[in-house]
């Protein structure tokens, strides 16, 4: 960012999430280091977050009585020493404005600092004293702002032993420190100037208790606590007034120093935003949050840091199932050959990349207590894993048919040309359907579904490779045949004659059939013709239906000329059979077939 920009507007004492900034902030994927800074109004808080961007402007520093920051400005920078970190630097607006209405807009805006923040910077001016520690009044009042726990019995004092766990780590700032640090006479750092004013005051009274009270929350709250102390940055006044424009060389020594210290400090010890549990937050984390709280605030409730952890998970773990779905996919691409030899094969690289992708989801996931997200996770990759599957099968499948059709080339070509219809045909055949099957075996990587492919294939000739033995046979027997009567000739004239003779004996037995039908016919005609004289009716019906049907019968025995003509296809059939050579010899074979029905 080139510059701040305002992460949550104040109107009207109404607080609203500015979504441009919050677009900003989704964008960071990296883990964010918060640093917020909050005081009293006109204390000089966004000249130090400044120098913590490195730069002179930035954050209006403004330079009159009236506050200049409203709500909470925000300044995403690169970590001067951390490239894998953003730091985030939050403005807030200055505290104790006599221009407000409504202290508790303050309260709030104090509250979201402690909540959105890793390292909180409190800023004041002259010294650490009672005054300064009944201005932390906002410390005070956070129990009632944010709740640990969602149920009714984490409430008051119970929610304040465990904000410690959740708290950032707390850094206060004194700013124009004219006094020495000595403590009875002796030299004590910034830190221990903290400390001893920390110290709790004697006694149960009510003001007593008062004074403790601020004291207390602070050393309960902030377990980690740091002090720097600053003296004019200046000691002209027309400098002080416009420090943007100060240059390096125009500041007090120990000013630059102490700035420098402050700085160095905060890179070298700020930890990345957390929650509960490890969960670090990025730029996209810390802006859900931040609506969470907002939302929550603006609808009168207390922001409850459980629920907001719980929504935050209903929003990131499903795009940590994504983001693990999207690696799995991409890692079984990059690494399945398809087709793989062994379903084994692609199912050890499932289980690879599955490992891969859960590491990933618990990675990027928290708060899946019940296993919940992960379960939905598991259940994606089995469909991913059915998805590879059946591409696989595909693949394997496209594959050995390719490589079947160009192996069965030859063999395709000699049934075509009718290579196998000759004595014999059969073995030869079966010989070069060997060949091509232990060249199909030969092939490397057929995959998954090479045998199915392969008996699917010789399942497709089972018809040509049936006719092929039946021809084979039938020539076989043939030729056996004509060499039988190549040595006695008379044996094809008297076969021949047998055949005529008896055709002449079925066609007189035909005949004599008909004219029995006949006769049958003509006696029923008269019966019929006397059961109406009689009146019998119905017996007449009956009777006349059994002459219909006979009558039927003789019209389809006088034009079945059928045995005529088997004699007259047999020996056309032979003699084709005799004469032509290959796919010829089939054909003949055919028309004795259709003689013989």
């Amino acid at each position: 960012m080139e510059a701040p920009i305002c992460l949550v507007e104040n109107k009207n004492e109404e607080l609203m999430v500015n979504q441009q900034a919050l677009r900003i902030l989704s964008s960071i994927s990296n883990p964010v280091m918060v640093v917020a800074i909050a005081g009293l109004y006109r204390t000089g808080k966004s000249y130090l977050m400044n120098r913590l961007a490195g730069k002179n402007t930035g954050f209006s520093l403004g330079s009159t009585v009236q506050s200049h920051t409203k709500g909470i400005w925000m300044w995403c920078v690169p970590h001067p020493s951390k490239p894998d970190h953003a730091l985030v630097l939050l403005d807030t607006e200055g505290l104790g404005d006599v221009e407000k209405g409504d202290s508790k807009n303050d309260s709030w805006i104090f509250a979201l600092a402690i909540l959105l923040s890793s390292t909180f910077v409190y800023n004041s001016v002259s010294t650490i004293n009672h005054q300064a520690l009944e201005q932390m009044q906002y410390v005070t009042e956070l129990t009632e702002l944010i709740k640990v726990k969602s149920s009714p019995d984490a409430l008051g004092g119970e929610d304040s032993a465990e904000f410690v766990g959740f708290f950032p780590d707390f850094v206060w700032t004194v700013r124009d420190f004219t006094l020495e640090l000595e403590l009875d006479g002796h030299p004590i750092t910034s830190d221990q100037y903290l400390e001893n004013a920390l110290k709790l005051s004697k006694g149960k009274n009510l003001k007593v208790a008062a004074a403790n009270l601020p004291r207390e929350c602070i050393r309960k709250f902030f377990p980690k606590r740091k002090c720097f102390t600053f003296d004019r940055p200046t000691n002209k006044k027309s400098l002080l007034a416009h420090l943007e424009d100060v240059h390096e060389s125009q500041l007090e020594p120990a000013f630059k120093d102490q700035a420098d210290n402050f700085c160095s400090y905060i890179f070298s010890n700020a930890k990345p935003k957390t929650l509960r549990g490890g969960i670090v937050v990025n730029g996209n984390r810390l802006g859900k949050l931040l609506e969470t709280y907002v939302k929550t605030i603006s609808s009168g409730a207390i922001p409850c840091l459980e629920n907001a952890v719980l929504a935050l998970a209903e929003t990131e773990n499903p795009a940590a199932i994504q983001k693990a779905t999207n690696h799995y996919v991409e890692q079984m691409v990059l690494k399945v050959d398809f087709p793989t030899e062994t379903l084994q094969d692609l199912l050890n690289l499932h289980t690879d990349c599955e490992k891969e992708a859960i590491s990933i989801f618990m990675k990027h996931s928290f708060k899946d207590d019940t296993h919940k997200f992960q379960k939905e996770l598991v259940q994606i990759l089995e469909s991913k894993k059915d998805d590879f599957i059946h591409q696989n099968e595909e693949e394997s499948t496209k594959y050995c048919q390719t490589k079947l059709e160009d192996l069965s080339q030859t063999l395709t070509e000699a049934i075509s040309q009718g290579t196998f219809s000759v004595p014999g045909g059969y073995r030869l055949y079966r010989k070069e359907r060997e060949k091509m099957m232990n060249n199909y075996h030969q092939v490397p990587r057929k995959g998954v579904k090479a045998d199915e492919v392969l008996q699917r294939f010789l399942q497709s000739l089972a018809m040509t490779e049936e006719s092929i033995l039946q021809t084979d046979q039938a020539l076989t027997e043939q030729e056996k045949a004509m060499e039988g009567n190549k040595k006695n000739p008379n044996n094809y004239v008297d076969s021949r004659n047998i055949r005529m003779n008896r055709r002449q004996v079925n066609e007189e037995g035909r005949i004599q059939i008909l004219r029995e039908q006949e006769m049958i016919l003509d006696h029923k005609l008269k019966e019929q013709k006397k059961l109406m004289e009689e009146g019998f009716n119905e017996k007449a019906e009956e009777m006349k239906k059994e002459m219909e049907d006979l009558q039927t019968k003789i019209k389809d025995d006088k034009s079945d000329k059928s045995s005529w003509w088997s004699p007259v296809l047999d020996t056309v059939g032979t003699a084709l059979m005799v004469m032509l050579p290959g796919a010829g010899k089939l054909i003949g074979l055919g028309v004795k077939a259709l003689g013989h029905l």
